[in-house]
């Protein structure tokens, strides 16, 4: 499955649900789950995000949906990245020098 970085910034009626149910925070993993992503990781930042999940999912257009999901509710603006495992990329710079030399 591929890694997706998701960061998050609550907006004002986020924050409210946020101290409201404190807890909804791992409530919405199943909900992630239920779209067919899976949270790996999660962390509350200090800084210009509140929140970063690592997530893996089948596909582009699954993590696309959960991103535009999420964010269609109004509570959190979702910034979403595909990310590589480090020795992938490695790998992968590996193979293209060869192929270029």
């Amino acid at each position: 499955m591929a890694l997706y970085v998701m960061l998050t910034k609550l907006t004002t009626e986020g924050r409210k649900t946020l101290m409201n149910n404190p807890r909804r925070a791992f409530e919405v993993n199943k909900e992630v789950e239920a779209m067919g992503a899976k949270v790996l990781a999660q962390y509350a930042l200090l800084g210009g995000y509140d929140f970063i999940n690592i997530m893996e999912a089948p596909s582009n257009e699954v993590i696309a949906r959960v991103s535009s999901a999420l964010g269609s509710r109004g509570t959190m603006e979702p910034l979403t990245m595909s990310a590589i495992p480090m020795q992938d990329f490695v790998r992968e710079l590996e193979t293209a020098k060869i192929i270029k030399d």
